[in-house]
């Protein structure tokens, strides 16, 4: 009984399986071996870890969102420069490039004067002297300083109503518990904050939309006051968990320090001559006021880039074809904020830290290794 042609052509396949890419050209070697097979654990491994990467790789929210892509840095160039020159032609773009560019060049002056950068600025009446009051540095000195505490003025004291209104706010909040109070703030500073409970607002729930829904669905005293100052749906359908409220409490009142040391300079700076003045308080005060200004910052960054690693943001049309494009070719990029693996992350995360303080990791690991 001869064998049926499905037996034939199957048996043929794996004959055509086993031959090596030597003996198809004709020349296998009497040393060559055969290759080992490969134990079925393996490859079962190799396609669970391969499919995990995967999963881990396309990460997919039930909204369907997918974070941007990362460009390649000359792109991230272009961007930049694009999204400045649009920022630039608008009235406050024009406003403030000024103003950050007169900051910096007077301030780069002061600083190369105060490293002494130009000792021709030192001859005073035939004799040199750093340090004379009458010098040329002394005086471009004083010029330079009394530039940057106007320029620090327009910040520090212009936006004081602000500032103090917040603190007003938070005041009421802490001594009175007024929630009100606590919601109005929870909506100026929407950008960053969250409030307690407000993980629990229905994701699709937005300033466009909120007024129409019922209070059945969420807890007024978990949203921001007035309602259409809450944040925009979260793109992802994840709302962020609620903020600490003393990161809060740490901003507005560094920024009202801000303003209260600004004004201590300002009254230094104009209430009294450069022959009169403690050569101490001008760095005093700018040191403290960029302290606090900068502590502050930093607070609004750092939460403000954990709400939209969780949140998500928005996608551009540059972002949406470039990730179409890439999914035909095959580029599959990470569905997180850095476009990394999580991994990565956490391994850059704990390389950052680095050492903390005081040694205390470095003890430790020397008292592991020698255990």
């Amino acid at each position: 009984m001869s064998p049926s042609p499905s037996q034939g052509s199957s048996q043929e396949n794996v004959e055509r399986s086993t031959i090596r890419p030597s003996e198809k050209l004709g020349f296998m070697r009497e040393d060559d071996q055969m290759p080992a097979a490969q134990p079925q654990e393996s490859v079962g491994a190799a396609l669970t870890s391969g499919a995990a990467s995967l999963a881990v790789r396309m990460q997919m929210f039930s909204t369907g969102y997918h974070f941007p892509p990362k460009y390649p840095l000359k792109e991230q160039t272009q961007m930049v420069l694009v999204s400045f020159w649009n920022f630039y032609n608008t009235g406050f773009g024009f406003f403030l490039t000024m103003y950050s560019l007169n900051v910096v060049a007077w301030g780069g002056m002061l600083f190369l004067l105060l490293c002494n950068a130009a000792p021709e600025m030192c001859w005073v009446h035939g004799h040199f002297d750093c340090n004379d009051i009458e010098s040329p540095r002394r005086l471009w000195i004083e010029i330079a300083s009394q530039i940057l505490n106007g320029l620090f003025c327009v910040t520090g004291m212009g936006l004081a109503p602000w500032r103090f209104r917040d603190m007003y706010f938070l005041l009421r909040y802490r001594i009175s518990k007024d929630r009100i109070a606590l919601r109005r703030l929870a909506g100026i500073y929407r950008g960053w904050f969250r409030m307690d409970g407000s993980e629990d607002v229905p994701p699709h729930i937005g300033p466009k939309n909120i007024e129409d829904e019922t209070t059945s669905s969420y807890n007024p005293d978990c949203v921001p006051y007035p309602l259409e100052t809450i944040a925009e749906a979260p793109l992802t359908g994840i709302r962020a968990p609620p903020t600490k409220l003393y990161k809060l409490e740490v901003v507005i009142y560094f920024n009202v320090a801000n303003t209260l040391l600004q004004c201590c300079l300002a009254s230094f700076m104009w209430a009294m001559d450069r022959y009169h003045r403690p050569g101490w308080s001008t760095g005093f005060f700018v040191c403290l006021a960029c302290i606090v200004a900068a502590a502050g910052g930093i607070i609004m960054a750092v939460e403000g880039k954990r709400v939209k690693a969780l949140e998500g943001v928005p996608l551009s049309k540059k972002d949406l074809e470039r990730l179409r494009r890439d999914e035909e070719k095959g580029i599959l990029h990470y569905n997180n904020l850095k476009d990394m693996d999580p991994e990565e992350i956490k391994r850059k995360k704990e390389e950052r830290r680095g050492i903390s303080i005081f040694g205390y990791r470095v003890i430790k690991e020397a008292e592991m290794k020698y255990l």
